[in-house]
């Protein structure tokens, strides 16, 4: 059965700028929660959540089988700091993270590492949104696009 979505939670999906056909990456998906609702508000699009844990991504599938099928969600073990597009995957129009370590301040050894890997990832005006804004913020990517 899946995870009910919080209101925090709900509260940053409906405020990303999600437009059907866009294809989202999202940073520290744990069990998956916001990556179905995303799935269930978009036609035409996909989503990539990635975390680093397998147990999280193990969770994640066994409660996403449905939008697994229809080709909607796709999940993935890799840390942010890690990652890189595979066989010619197609960049993203958009990323976020809800509580990422790398991301928001707690891990800053690897920050710079996971902004390079997340501008790589997102097309030329793709954008990142965080947690901690109202509720989210964007981070800009630009001193990170051409490394």
């Amino acid at each position: 059965m899946a995870k009910k979505i919080s209101k925090r939670l709900a509260n940053i999906v409906d405020a990303l700028p999600i437009k059907n056909g866009m294809r989202i990456l999202e940073i520290g998906c744990g069990p998956g929660v916001a990556a179905r609702e995303i799935a269930s508000r978009i036609d035409n699009g996909y989503i990539l959540a990635i975390d680093r844990s397998e147990k999280a991504i193990r969770q994640a599938i066994e409660t996403s089988q449905h939008e697994i099928t229809s080709g909607l969600l796709a999940f993935r073990q890799v840390a942010i700091e890690n990652f890189d597009l595979i066989n010619k995957e197609k960049r993203f129009d958009l990323a976020f993270a809800v509580r990422v370590g790398a991301l928001d301040g707690r891990h800053p050894e690897i920050e710079k590492t996971a902004l390079v890997k997340i501008a790589k990832a997102l097309t030329k005006n793709g954008k990142l949104f965080i947690d901690g804004g109202n509720p989210i913020k964007e981070i800009s990517l630009e001193p990170y696009r051409y490394h």
